[in-house]
């Protein structure tokens, strides 16, 4: 179903299915359509069945809000598929003005809590992405060197729609393209990689207290980061089924 006609439930079963046209989602015997009616297909079966799942658990009402991957599979068809140079090059941006590159002068306290989470990840990006980045002390932007930049790009525009919509959640709300790859590349699971991006956050919480408002808003901006890391791994995952 496209833009979702019915706010009630009107299928018994959604089930995942391949074939030689990919993996898809039905509802009873209808294809699941993206909200610009285009076919829902899928880079895996594994996203296939997680979407299956999400309409299974609707239950009356439909609600979107409960069913992230479809919403981020019908963006990556619908948005990032159509406009991929436009999105390789808004979240290569990231890595010109990278959260982890930029130091505090004072306090110390700060400014060595930033360099025990953000060293290491500079290192890794150096050694594993090709990219050395340097820091920088303040908030004034220097540009980083064009030849990381490219190696940086070179990966993001390696991405398919799919890939690169949970990667631009990452980069987005972590505010860095660094964490974003070792999110998606890392050993670690995403919440580490969250956490990483809250260092200042963090700081400041612990100096003035936190706001009941703040500390909702980053619940949900944790849980969007960790579905984004979910999305994905359904989006690389080996096709099965």
């Amino acid at each position: 179903m496209g833009a979702w006609k019915s706010k009630k439930r009107f299928w018994k079963t959604a089930s995942a299915r391949q074939d030689e046209r990919g993996c898809s989602v039905y509802l009873d015997s209808r294809q699941l359509m993206t909200p610009a009616k285009s076919a829902l297909v899928l880079p895996t079966f594994d996203m296939a069945e997680a979407i299956a799942d999400e309409w299974n658990a609707q239950d009356g009402e439909i609600k979107s809000e409960t069913m992230p991957v479809t919403r981020s599979a019908n963006a990556a068809i619908d948005k990032v598929a159509p406009m991929h140079d436009e999105v390789v090059e808004h979240v290569s941006a990231y890595g010109d003005s990278d959260l982890i590159c930029y130091r505090a002068r004072e306090p110390a306290h700060l400014a060595r809590l930033q360099s025990e989470a953000w060293d290491p990840l500079i290192d890794w990006a150096e050694t594993s992405l090709g990219a050395g980045l340097r820091t920088i002390c303040g908030m004034i932007h220097e540009p980083q060197d064009v030849k990381a930049l490219t190696a940086l790009k070179k990966r993001v525009r390696e991405m398919d729609p799919f890939a690169l919509m949970g990667f631009h959640e990452l980069v987005s709300l972590s505010g860095s393209l660094i964490i974003g790859f070792a999110a998606v590349e890392g050993p670690h699971p995403p919440s580490h990689y969250w956490k990483l991006s809250r260092v200042d956050e963090m700081f400041q919480i612990s100096q003035w207290g936190e706001d009941e408002e703040e500390a909702r808003i980053a619940m949900l901006q944790e849980a969007a980061f960790i579905a984004a890391k979910r999305f994905h791994d359904l989006a690389t995952a080996d096709k099965a089924g």
